[in-house]
């Protein structure tokens, strides 16, 4: 490292050239400069020339003195070496300059067309919800796979994949005192079902499982409410996940919680739990954030609400689904691989829009707009849509099994599971070796604005196969609105926007290629 280059410029990531050498002319000049004002020696020697010699004439004809001649030889030694600098430093980019005018062409590409969005809507208007087990999933994994053949990919198939088939049947909740109101709700998925008469009880409203804890002696023969606010969905979604067996645990009939999420419009969110063998299995079910303050607040004032809940979901055995893959197949290292990706299947309700949905066609057409401008990258480049992400991740796991002896050769699995939205950069989880690689790419992406590259990775399938080795990414985008309508019947295509969609497309393909097609092989 230069010992002229500031501490804040050396250490962060991705300055570029123009940055680190502005960074040493700013340094080199303050201390020069500092030194010419401290440096008697040096004024002395000038002496001479100021009061007996002619200086000699500037090219307005003026006559230079000793100030002027000193600056304008440390300007032309320091533009001199600022050249040298920018030269080295493109010299020794792991990433070569070579690859902006590709990324400005897919960038440009990318953001003039609407055909991702107009694609998405056309799989969530015909779909509809896809959910794993479901006729609706195979249809739209058929659509996917005649459509990416229409596209021009090479290898174009469907992988089997064996998945749960949890079916929500028909459901309800009725608040029958102290006053009569349909509550809106969504069974959890895995949940079992009520008795078939459904189950009328009291409530009692809890605020934490240490609440619970702290009043098991009243909850016996309750319905628990789980009223607890949304913080960050990776906390409060254990209420979710393992509210069910801690109210089993206080001898509770039924459970309920307050729907993970920071924002409702009487919308119930669902989503996975889980039991525990050693404990009772009790029905569990969401509602809406106001409905659960409104319960609250009648217990809160000596109220003794009570709840009618009915539920005929049922866990059937398990059928047969399909990972979607289609390749881009390398110039020279075929049998290397970068993944593009998202999950195909969402939860039984909306349109899976959002999750995942735009996650899908961002890959699929970060990939198409490679083919389509001519792009041949030197390692093969593979879209996966997985299968059965949101209830049992079997489609990556399958993956990961029937491919083991590939892995080696998988450099990337990339992954957009948060919404297309606004994209901001990536998160990666691998080698300290890779992440110089990734964000000189990230640079790149300029023209609409540098990605931010981040440790840590939420991509769920592609974490799967970091298990054997394989580095993971997501994109991130800005999740601000994401949990507003993630997992309801609000997940539909306007939620999103044209403009969103295609610069996401615009980061996946940028990344994606690059990695694919760069002299080296991304570290792991």
């Amino acid at each position: 490292m230069n010992p002229e280059l500031e501490v804040g410029e050396r250490t962060r990531p991705g300055c570029g050239w123009p940055r680190l050498a502005a960074s040493i002319l700013r340094a080199r000049l303050t201390r020069t400069l500092e030194s010419f004002r401290c440096n008697r020696v040096f004024l002395e020697g000038t002496e001479n020339c100021a009061r007996g010699g002619r200086a000699p004439l500037s090219a307005s004809g003026s006559r230079m003195t000793p100030v002027s001649l000193f600056l304008r030889a440390l300007i032309i030694s320091t533009v001199a070496s600022v050249f040298a600098i920018s030269t080295t430093a493109a010299e020794s980019a792991l990433v070569p300059p070579s690859y902006q005018p590709i990324a400005d062409r897919i960038i440009k590409r990318a953001t003039s067309e609407d055909f991702a969005y107009r694609r998405l809507a056309e799989l969530c208007d015909k779909f509809g919800p896809r959910f794993s087990g479901s006729k609706n999933l195979e249809d739209a994994i058929d659509w996917c796979l005649a459509e990416m053949k229409k596209d021009g990919f090479q290898n174009v198939h469907g992988e089997k994949v064996m998945v749960p088939n949890w079916v929500r049947g028909r459901e309800s909740a009725q608040l029958v005192t102290p006053r009569s109101r349909n509550l809106p709700m969504l069974g959890l998925g895995g949940s079992i079902a009520t008795p078939p008469e459904g189950i009328t009880a009291s409530v009692l409203v809890v605020n934490s499982f240490k609440d619970l804890q702290t009043r098991a002696a009243d909850a016996k023969g309750k319905i628990i409410v789980f009223d607890v606010p949304y913080t960050e969905y990776r906390e409060t979604v254990m209420i979710r996940v393992n509210g069910a067996i801690e109210a089993a645990k206080a001898g509770a009939v039924a459970s309920l919680i307050r729907s993970v999420g920071p924002f409702s419009m009487q919308t119930p969110h669902t989503g996975g739990m889980r039991y525990d063998p050693n404990v009772k299995k009790i029905p569990h079910a969401a509602i809406t954030i106001e409905d659960t303050m409104m319960l609250h607040r009648m217990q809160d004032r000596g109220e003794t609400p009570v709840v009618r809940l009915h539920m005929t979901a049922k866990q059937l055995p398990d059928v047969e689904s399909r990972n979607v893959i289609a390749d881009i197949v390398g110039t020279e290292h075929p049998e290397q691989i970068v993944i593009v990706s998202g999950h195909i299947d969402s939860w039984d309700v909306g349109t899976g829009a959002m999750d995942d949905g735009g996650g899908c066609l961002a890959a699929w057409e970060a990939a198409r707009l490679i083919l389509k401008l001519g792009l041949k990258p030197k390692r093969t480049i593979r879209i996966v849509l997985w299968t059965n992400e949101e209830n049992g991740m079997a489609g990556a796991k399958t993956y990961r099994r029937d491919h083991k002896t590939d892995l080696r050769d998988h450099l990337l699995g990339i992954e957009s599971d948060s919404g297309a939205f606004k994209p901001t950069g990536f998160g990666f989880a691998g080698s300290e070796k890779a992440m110089p690689y990734l964000q000189e790419i990230g640079q790149l992406l300029q023209p609409i604005r540098p990605a931010r590259l981040a440790w840590g990775c939420r991509g769920a399938d592609v974490m799967q196969l970091l298990t054997e080795g394989v580095p993971a990414m997501h994109l991130e985008v800005n999740r601000e609105r994401y949990f507003w309508f993630h997992h309801t019947d609000a997940d539909t295509i306007d939620k999103l926007t044209p403009k969103e969609v295609q610069e996401c497309v615009a980061f996946m393909a940028v990344m994606a290629y690059v990695v694919a097609d760069m002299p080296d092989r991304l570290p792991r």
